[in-house]
């Protein structure tokens, strides 16, 4: 069946807006916390769900306090959760402060996340019709593992580099959509050995691995290189809250959009719009969007 298969991260986000980041041995009153389900794998599949589509999440939680509040959005959506495993570590978890014009900093401790294994993922959901979606809050060389196996059975595969880490060229050339931030973008193309900044680093990376590039700069807006062609869009202007889960919203409503058989140009323009409406609200996937939100006329 036609499907978003997220691999990724599942975590408990306690998010606190803050007047200014602490400076080392100081202590910084902050506001009222929200404590939020997050992960970038299941953000991803949340948004991706959320956007119409049938998701199947593969992840694992602590057998611990923590899974229950981390899955109870996946769960409301949807989510088909019947790849989530129990592990004898703790539920991952995220720290995150939020300052006065909504960029965020993160802390995350990845706990049961760091037991993760590509055998997680059965060949029988490996099947042609499905989209793999991968971040790096888990293990690389289990990422890399299900990619090679993702593309010996023709799945197309979106890998989101973030956290930033640089996998191995390999890896890297065997994905469809390679999407990354500015800074994401940056360390792939300096190991790359790639000169230039910016926007300017997407075509001749996307050129260097056959891929299609996807790079996100926040209020500079979202380029797509494919091929000869480079798409820029700008950026939906909003009144910023919190950025926490602007990213993983692009990637899962892109992701939705290119399964119900939108044209990548048209899934982009979903996507930023989609990752605009988060930032006007507080958490992760409490803040995601539904596809009638965004989706009109497009």
């Amino acid at each position: 069946m036609p499907r978003v298969l997220v691999f990724g991260s599942i975590n408990l986000d306690i998010i606190t807006p803050v007047p200014r980041l602490p400076v080392s041995g100081e202590t910084v009153l902050g506001g009222d916390a929200l404590i939020s389900a997050g992960g970038k794998g299941a953000n991803q599949a949340h948004a991706a769900r959320l956007a119409g589509v049938e998701v199947t999440m593969i992840g694992r939680v602590g057998d611990d306090d923590l899974a229950a509040p981390a899955l109870a959005l996946l769960t409301a959506a949807g989510v088909d959760l019947s790849g989530v495993g129990v592990s004898s570590r703790a539920t991952g978890c995220a720290t995150i402060w939020t300052g006065p014009e909504g960029s965020s900093t993160i802390v995350v401790s990845p706990g049961a996340n760091a037991d993760l294994r590509s055998d997680d993922v059965p060949d029988a959901l490996l099947e042609p019709g499905v989209i793999l979606v991968m971040q790096q809050e888990v293990p690389l060389q289990e990422n890399a593992r299900l990619i090679e196996r993702a593309r010996a059975r023709g799945v197309a595969v979106i890998l989101n580099a973030a956290p930033a880490a640089v996998p191995d060229r390999h890896v890297l050339e065997g994905v469809d959509y390679l999407v990354v931030n500015e800074i994401e973008l940056a360390t792939i193309a300096a190991a790359l050995d790639l000169s230039g900044s910016g926007a300017d680093l997407c075509g001749p990376l996307a050129s260097l691995l056959a891929s299609t590039v996807v790079a996100t700069f926040g209020a500079g807006g979202t380029v797509m290189a494919m091929g000869k062609e480079t798409v820029a869009i700008p950026a939906t202007p909003v009144d910023v809250v919190d950025t926490t889960g602007a990213g993983d919203t692009f990637v899962g409503v892109f992701a939705a959009g290119l399964l119900r058989g939108v044209d990548a140009v048209a899934a982009l323009h979903q996507a930023s719009a989609a990752a605009a409406l988060c930032c006007t609200r507080r958490g992760a996937q409490a803040a995601q969007p539904v596809l009638a939100e965004y989706s009109a006329g497009k």
